[in-house]
């Protein structure tokens, strides 16, 4: 019986913050993490300001339904030139949440003429875990980079055929799953609450 909620209902982001988790909580079994889709949860309006604040909301919405503690991260690319745009509306920058080719087609057009001395840009993740007591743990991560002026790439999701990590050549999307998990704004944001995630999963009264 799970243990703990995952708050989304993006099969490639169940995979990938497993991946992300396995390594680093060695007290997590098969099973032990159930997401929303899985557990039949609805997914609540995110109408935060903030990664952070979305992804608060994702989590309590989950916690409270599910009974379980629950994790969530919101994220998105964020453009020098464009103020931190698309920022918390990355999801749904074509005005249809989730429609990730339309999405990106949209970013390359925006920034068809904008030379390569200005198409810097993040990766931002905010990772929380909301417990049923009322406890709630926010950590976040960050990845620079430039936009490429075309896709490249199938290993990834979302903006990742058109992000260049700092220090690559190559779009996330066409690094490994591996490669990608040891650099991403969603790695380093789990990778800082995994040790809250592993103490939620030992027993009251049971210490190394």
């Amino acid at each position: 019986m799970a243990r703990i909620a995952l708050a989304t209902h993006n099969a490639h982001k169940v995979g990938e913050i497993l991946a992300i988790l396995e390594p680093l909580v060695p007290s997590l079994a098969d099973g032990d993490i159930a997401s929303a889709g899985e557990l039949g949860a609805p997914s609540p309006v995110e109408d935060g300001t903030s990664f952070a604040e979305n992804a608060l909301i994702k989590a309590r919405a989950l916690c409270a339904s599910s009974g379980l503690p629950a994790i969530a991260d919101d994220s998105g690319i964020a453009v020098d030139i464009m103020g931190g745009a698309p920022g918390i509306f990355s999801a749904l920058w074509c005005g249809r949440h989730g429609a990730d080719a339309e999405n990106l087609q949209l970013l390359l057009d925006q920034m068809a003429d904008i030379p390569a001395a200005h198409r810097g840009a993040a990766f931002v993740c905010a990772a929380v875990l909301v417990k049923p007591d009322g406890t709630e743990v926010v950590e976040t991560g960050t990845v620079r980079g430039a936009l490429a002026t075309t896709a490249s790439g199938s290993n990834g999701f979302g903006y990742d055929p058109i992000f260049i990590p700092d220090g690559y050549a190559v779009t996330s999307a066409e690094l490994s799953p591996e490669q990608k998990n040891a650099i991403s704004h969603r790695a380093a944001a789990f990778r800082a609450l995994a040790p809250h995630i592993a103490a939620t999963l030992i027993p009251k009264g049971v210490s190394d």
